[in-house]
Order: structure tokens, then sequence, then C-alpha cells
């Protein structure tokens, strides 16, 4: 396991360089500058020393080494946007409505589609099944904007119960949440559905229910735990993804969070501040990753990585 540990690491490691590089020619490789739009018309000579101060007018491998000297350090620079602050303490400003709504929405929306697809899965070809089947897959293919955009008719504009969007009030909170969970919901009601049929039709369910065991232990003490590995896969990457911030259901609701400063700061050529969006979001996948395949080993004790017989 130690070495399975270090091997992932050295990985995450490589791949954050990989993703760095990548990302970091692609912004340069887009037309223009931080100091070339509409807003912020400046001429030439400013606009020479704007970028000589801030090291734009140097070569891209000399500003790529710098930046990345400055991450290993914790300095991700200066956010061009919002330049009297660091991008670090633009990202803590802007995390929290982005953390509070998006997790909650995955806290919400994950145990109510496990309960959803223990229902289906239990009562097969039943109304309860295909009820939660239909409702797992227009929850994947409904986008979330359109989702939102119904949320608002109903509650906001016909009902007139919640307001449409803004952020200082709890009850602000309340459509964006419920937007956030319905891709939860979703997910886990299909997976947890798939995931306990196949277990249940496993020969040692037969052979428990041959012993006397009662159904409620064999569902929630052996057939549960055993249909989790799948569902653990994607816990975490999802409550990353929207912890982190959804563009559609920010920009929807109005919400200040990391959403509406990932779109300004590729409109606005915000190399810093995009530059530790993106990696940021890179290490927690990877990070939530490798927990998730340690999480694998300690829930089915016959997985052992790297290891062998």
């Amino acid at each position: 396991m130690i070495r399975y540990i270090l091997g992932r690491l050295a990985s995450i490691a490589l791949t954050f360089m990989v993703v760095s590089v990548i990302v970091f020619l692609m912004m340069h490789a887009v037309p223009g500058g931080p100091f070339d739009g509409n807003d912020m018309p400046v001429n030439d000579a400013v606009k020479a020393k704007l970028n000589a101060s801030l090291g734009l007018d140097q070569p891209l491998y000399v500003q790529y080494f710098k930046y990345m000297w400055g991450v290993l350090h914790f300095d991700f620079g200066v956010p061009f946007q919002s330049p009297g602050e660091t991008v670090l303490d633009l990202l803590a400003r802007a995390w929290p409505p982005s953390l509070i709504l998006g997790g909650a929405g995955v806290l919400i929306g994950a145990p109510l589609g496990i309960l959803l697809g223990m229902a289906a899965a239990l009562r097969r070809n039943s109304w309860i099944d295909y009820l939660a089947s239909a409702f797992a897959t227009l929850g994947l293919t409904i986008p979330v904007f359109v989702i939102s955009m119904a949320l608002i008719m109903v509650f906001a504009v016909w009902l007139n119960w919640l307001p449409a969007s803004g952020w200082g009030k709890p009850n602000s909170w309340v459509l964006p949440i419920i937007a956030y969970a319905a891709i939860p919901m979703a997910t886990y009601a299909r997976y947890t559905r798939s995931a306990m049929l196949d277990v249940l039709n496993k020969p040692f369910v037969t052979v428990l229910r041959a012993k006397g065991l009662s159904e409620r232990r064999i569902i929630f003490q052996h057939v549960l735990r055993n249909a989790a590995l799948p569902m653990v896969t994607v816990f975490l990457p999802m409550f990353i993804g929207t912890a982190t911030g959804s563009i559609f259901v920010e920009a929807m609701f109005r919400v200040p969070g990391l959403g509406a400063y990932f779109v300004s700061s590729i409109e606005l050529r915000d190399y810093s501040l995009e530059m530790a969006l993106i990696l940021m979001i890179t290490m927690m996948f990877c990070l939530a990753y490798l927990i998730s395949d340690i999480v694998y080993a300690w829930l089915n004790p016959r997985i052992r990585f790297g290891e062998r017989k």
C-alpha cells in the first residue's frame, strides 16, 4: 500500500506539471492580453510599461518558471482584475459561496439518491423503479441551467416564495442548493440501483437468506457495503466538482463564487487567477481519486494495491 501511495503521489506531481505547461501555453496562445480589451483602453507606451512591470514581456519559459517557483512557495501572484489583493486572498473570499452551496447540494442530493436507488433496486420492475429510473435519466440529461431556469420560474416568478438571485440571506441559498443537488441525486440513484441489483444477484446473498438472516441485516450489513465501491468513486470527485463552483448555477442565481471568476479570468486574460484556479482543481481531483482508492481497500480487504500473490 505504501508503495502504491508513493507511486500515485509521483504520478500526481507529473500530472500537475503537465497540466500547468498545457494551460500556460494555451493561455498565451490566445490573441491579445490583459490590457487589450475595450474596458481598459491604454496606449502602447502605457501597455508596454504595464507588461514590463508584470513580467509579461519576458519569454514564455521565463514567465512559466517564475510562476511555478512562486506556486511552490504558495505565491500565486496578483489577479489583474483585483490588484489590491493576492490570488489566495481572492480565492479565500470567493470560495465560501461555492463551498456552501455546492457542498450542501452534494450532501443533500447524494443521500436522497442512495435512498431512491435502494428503493428502486429492492422494488425492481415496480412503479417505484420506473419512477426512479425516469428521474435519474432526466436529471442526467437535462442541463443544469435549464433546471435553474425552471426553479426560478416556478418558485421565484409564479409562486413568489423565494428570491431569484442573491447571496445575502439564507433563503436565497435554497434554489441554488436544489439546482446543485439535482445531478448528485440522479447520479447516485442510477449508481445505487445498478450496484445493488448486481450484488443482490450474487450467490452469497442466497446463502445468507438460507441461513435465516433478516432481510434488513442482509441489505444494510452485506449488500449495501459491497455496493458502496462504485459509489465511493463518484462521491469525492463530484463533491469537489460542485464545491469548486458551477459556472451555470452561479451565473443563473448571481452567486459571487468561484464559477464567476472562472469566466472573468478567461475573458480578462487574468493569467495568474486562471492558472491558480485550474491548478487548484487539478490537485484536488487527483487527491480525491487517491483517497477513493484507499477507501476501496478499507471497504473491501480483498483489494491490495501494489502487491502480488
